[in-house]
């Protein structure tokens, strides 16, 4: 695992890619029951396999959470604030699914005060067969390891 990287260590069309976690079923009851969220594509199998999906499929927003943990080691200690995030849901997250992130830094502007920088990167969250079940940008502004 990398030691956790500031504004200063990136560039521009760098790419990682994180380890996997397969989402279970006690993520989606738990996620359900954090957020209120108990529709019933989420949690009632009979329902679900009369959906166009044909089985339980976990909450999109569960899908950005986890892409979160995925990725946080890169920033773990350098990160000042998540200022936004643009998303695209591309596919459904099973139960059972393994997904990973593919993150590419795709833009950097550091501020006037040196000791600060706005990074973009552009995400992946792929699935176990190498598909894109989530999609989008997230824009952090992170400290600078010259200014530590």
């Amino acid at each position: 695992m990398l030691d956790t990287l500031f504004f200063d260590d990136f560039t521009v069309g760098q790419k990682f890619v994180s380890k996997g976690r397969t989402v279970t079923e006690a993520d989606v009851v738990n996620f359900s029951d954090l957020t209120w969220d108990h529709n019933s594509l989420h949690t009632d199998e009979e329902y679900a396999k009369d959906s166009r999906f044909g089985r339980r499929i976990a909450h999109g927003i569960l899908g950005i959470a986890m892409h979160a943990g995925l990725t946080s080691y890169l920033t773990a200690d350098s990160i000042v604030a998540l200022m936004g995030l643009n998303w695209k849901f591309k596919k459904p997250i099973f139960i059972g699914d393994t997904i990973h992130v593919e993150q590419t830094v795709k833009e950097m502007r550091p501020l006037p005060d040196g000791a600060r920088g706005v990074l973009t990167f552009a995400k992946d969250v792929v699935n176990q067969d190498g598909e894109i079940v989530q999609q989008g940008e997230v824009t952090v502004l992170l400290a600078m390891k010259s200014k530590q």
